[in-house]
């Protein structure tokens, strides 16, 4: 077998194996030497990447979500959300990435999901964190070295997250905002930038030659990952006024960085929106372009506008492609999936996706707490992350593991499932007289309303008598 196996030509091979998953593409590895040497090319992983992706007939569709449960604190937990396409009113299926003992406590959290950029996701948080989940890859990034210049402290940072196909390296951009140590106040417009390079596995200053066009300000409430031609991109502004507030003297701009040349650039934008404090705008990836979806912070129905860059080289060529709505159960918008359905979470913090198209609503079955709620679409990927010049504690593996978490609310009676960390699970064997029974058992510990309970549950194995 193995050897008529062999006989076929290597691009035919290859052309057939682009369309399968990874999860059946790491089994294949072990045919023969030949696949092996296939599958662990890595221009067989980029091809791989673009044309598995792009299959329109798929079984499912499934995303990567972010949150903070009920009663979690601040341990955030990485899920994976499946579905059928075929059936709108399907239900969902959850799995959550489990990493190491190391990042599975409060201590550890992240905040955005970034991505896909080639299969591979940035976690902003503490720690930094680049992951593959489709190969169970998760390396935590180093610390940056670097400190504010001299009177001035960062208090807030902004991530971007991409890929330079010249040198094959993941970059990630940070912007830090500067305030004066003396009296605690903004320096309004000023940043400075680091650049984290995974093929260094190191940080360093973006000097003189990316230079930040300023001044500008970052807006806090766009936060869907939006990656095109290379560039990152956040939703930013210029202002006349120290104010914040004012919003008459206030400009919307797009603030981009090219992962290739490490260079920033302002694109301009029409007025799209007319009150800050009564619109929300979120920056979206658009079929190669960027777009912008402006909605009421108000209101139980609302209407969606959709412009779109269509040139994205050109700042005039800005138009509004289309309206959507009247929709209800909109509170915030956080992801963008296709070009025509959108994730928001509603009132109580439920995830939500809606098709401009079909008109139809799907109830994605999980809830999160403290606008903890990030989305981005998940992508099968066999790019890895390994460079070879990592630390030990720096690339660990992580696994898929059922999620309880799935469909459950702060009112519902097993809240206590969102504590994992505190399941204990063990294996028993008992006798009794003449007969043999082992049994797992699992242990969970939990606090509801301010009492502790200790809950168990037994699961029988096997069970034999003596005399059978």
């Amino acid at each position: 077998m193995v050897g008529s196996l062999d006989l076929l030509p290597r691009e035919l091979v290859s052309k057939i194996l682009s369309r399968l998953p990874v999860k059946l593409l790491l089994r294949c590895k072990c045919v023969c030497k030949s696949w092996f040497d296939i599958i662990t090319d890595p221009h067989f992983a980029t091809n791989h990447y673009v044309v598995y992706n792009n299959i329109e007939e798929v079984e499912e569709e499934e995303l990567l979500v972010i949150r903070r449960p009920f009663l979690s604190g601040l341990k955030t937990y990485i899920s994976l959300l499946s579905w059928d396409p075929k059936e709108p009113k399907g239900s969902v299926s959850s799995e959550i990435l489990n990493p190491p003992y190391d990042y599975d406590s409060d201590h550890k959290y992240w905040t955005e999901i970034m991505g896909p950029c080639n299969g591979i996701y940035f976690l902003e948080g503490n720690p930094n964190v680049m992951m593959n989940p489709s190969l169970r890859e998760f390396k935590a990034l180093p610390e940056s070295q670097f400190t504010t210049p001299r009177g001035t402290y960062s208090f807030t940072d902004y991530s971007g997250f991409g890929f330079d196909p010249k040198t094959n390296d993941f970059k990630v951009v940070v912007i830090k905002d500067l305030w004066l140590k003396e009296t605690d106040e903004r320096k309004p417009g000023y940043w400075t930038a680091e650049l984290f390079s995974l093929n260094s596995n190191s940080w360093r200053k973006l000097e003189d030659d990316a230079v930040l066009p300023l001044p500008f300000e970052i807006w806090g409430s766009s936060r869907v990952y939006t990656y095109v031609n290379h560039c990152c991109h956040w939703w930013s502004y210029v202002s006349n006024s120290v104010d914040r507030r004012k919003m008459q003297s206030t400009r919307d701009l797009v603030l981009a960085f090219n992962h290739v040349n490490e260079c920033f650039r302002k694109i301009e934008l029409p007025r799209i929106r007319y009150s800050r404090e009564e619109e929300f705008a979120t920056l979206v990836p658009f079929e190669g372009t960027i777009g912008v979806i402006v909605y009421p912070v108000r209101g139980t129905e609302k209407v969606l506008d959709v412009w779109i860059m269509k040139d994205y080289w050109n700042d005039e060529s800005w138009v509004k492609l289309y309206s959507v709505g009247p929709v209800m159960v909109v509170y915030k918008l956080v992801g963008f999936y296709g070009s025509d359905r959108f994730l928001w979470k509603d009132s109580n913090e439920r995830l939500v996706m809606y098709g401009s198209e079909s008109k139809e609503m799907r109830d994605l079955e999980v809830y999160g707490k403290y606008d903890s709620l990030r989305a981005a679409r998940y992508t099968q990927s066999l790019v890895s992350l390994h460079r070879g010049n990592e630390f030990p504690h720096q690339f660990v593996s992580c696994c898929l593991v059922p999620d309880p978490l799935l469909n459950q609310t702060d009112t519902d009676l097993i809240s206590f499932l969102l504590h994992l960390d505190k399941a204990t699970m063990c294996v028993t064997e008992t006798r009794h007289g003449s007969q043999t029974r082992i049994s797992s058992i699992l242990f969970l510990m939990y606090i509801e309303r301010g009492l502790f309970y200790l809950y168990m549950h037994e699961k029988i194995i096997y069970s034999q008598n003596a005399h059978e």
